[in-house]
């Protein structure tokens, strides 16, 4: 087996198992159990605080005692075990420390299958800007896969989703153990626990420029999962609707929201062009608005005569997504020492996964509950879309105006995806 492959399905697979269950635990929380936003709120929130620390700390693991992909087979049959006694929770707190566990397993498995691929290939002395994008691209392309397994299985209400999950991390965790070794070098050893965990990266803090490009990434971030949280289940609430409730869209929401997946693995592509051409403010503004579009498309359409207007929202957002993700960290690398340059990627990821994520999950959970659910309990979709994207367009326009960036297109010129 080529050594592309062996990466391809390491890649599949730690994609595949959170395409199993974050789009549609939505359907599980609300149609399944019935408990409260702000609950399922902290169930997203879990993410972001994993993301804080366990990176770091699994990079520092990784670097100076246990090797990167035996780190990566550990923490994935641990988040098996995690996933497999999901459905047993009885109350959402109980179902709270256990997803904040798994997810503490899995978040840096993000990270450590990048390390992973990165040796192995450099072993190899293959050209990884050439050859390591699209390896990655199998990794959305398991996340899409395992939207349509859960849609077509008409699981998504259910506690299957968590078992097929589980069954992935297993799958994953023993097919680990088997991938290229990844050393532990002296040098890594002998780095400062302040320059592992990133901590000198603060210091851009002191920038205004930097600090405000930090502020704002938390912003945006705070917008990033709120559709993953709760498109799903805005679909799924169309059942209560007579006319709608035998519609393809309603009976495979899955499939309708995997076209957002679908839309990444083309706007990725664009990046270069659009960093070149207009700079990282124009790109982030593009990013912003185009949150603004994905929201209101959701708030005006419906499966039925609207439906044009659901898939056009999916296939914003992949311009939503891939303009602030990819361009933010873009941005960091040309911005940033060298020295720091790895640390400065973990400040941004830790204020939009981390930070961003946290306060977006929590606090729209509290405002759904108090402002957008009527007295029968339903869910009144249209003032939760118009409110996440009057959010979205408040912090365009301070963008917008706060943020001063002088573009220089010869500092894009090198950079490749």
């Amino acid at each position: 087996m080529s050594l592309k492959f062996r990466l391809i399905i390491m890649n599949f697979l730690q994609f595949f198992i959170w395409g199993s269950w974050l789009i549609t635990i939505g359907g599980y929380w609300f149609q399944n159990k019935g408990w409260s936003g702000t609950e399922f709120g902290a169930i997203f929130s879990t993410m972001g605080i994993a993301s804080l620390f366990m990176p770091a700390i699994a990079g520092i693991i990784a670097d100076r005692w246990i090797s990167a992909e035996k780190l990566l087979g550990v923490f994935h049959l641990l988040g098996a075990l995690c996933l497999f006694f999901m459905p047993q929770m009885a109350t959402p707190l109980q179902m709270f420390w256990l997803m904040l566990v798994n997810m503490m397993f899995y978040m840096p498995t993000i990270s450590l299958t990048i390390a992973v691929s990165y040796s192995a290939m450099k072993k190899a002395k293959m050209d990884i800007v050439k050859a390591y994008p699209p390896i990655r691209v199998f990794g959305t392309i398991g996340f899409i896969v395992a939207m349509w397994t859960i849609s077509l299985l008409k699981v998504e209400t259910t506690a299957i989703q968590f078992y097929i999950a589980s069954f992935a991390a297993l799958l994953l965790g023993l097919y680990a153990f088997s991938l290229p070794k990844c050393e532990i070098t002296k040098q890594a050893e002998q780095i400062t626990l302040v320059d592992s965990l990133g901590l000198r990266a603060f210091t851009l803090f002191k920038q205004r420029k930097m600090a405000l490009f930090f502020v704002f990434s938390m912003l945006l971030g705070a917008a990033l999962q709120l559709t993953n949280a709760y498109g799903d289940t805005f679909l799924h609430d169309f059942k209560k609707i007579d006319q709608y409730k035998d519609l393809v869209a309603i009976r495979y929401p899955a499939i309708i929201m995997s076209i957002s997946q679908m839309s990444e693995t083309l706007f990725i592509l664009t990046i270069p062009f659009f960093l070149k051409k207009f700079g990282i403010k124009n790109v982030m503004l593009i990013s912003m608005f185009a949150w603004v579009l994905r929201f209101g498309l959701f708030g005006l359409g419906n499966p039925a005569d609207g439906l044009w207007m659901i898939i056009l929202s999916c296939i914003v957002y992949g311009m939503a997504f891939d303009f602030f993700n990819i361009s933010g960290s873009l941005y960091v690398e040309t911005q940033t020492d060298s020295s720091i340059r790895a640390s400065a990627q973990g400040v941004f990821m830790m204020m939009t996964n981390g930070v961003g994520a946290i306060l977006g999950s929590s606090i729209s959970g509290l405002l759904i509950d108090h402002f957008f659910k009527s007295s029968n309990g339903n869910f009144q979709w249209h003032g939760i879309w118009f409110s996440f994207a009057a959010y979205a367009l408040v912090v365009a326009i301070f963008f917008a105006i706060f943020f001063k960036h002088k573009h220089d297109p010869s500092k894009f010129e090198t950079i490749q995806l």
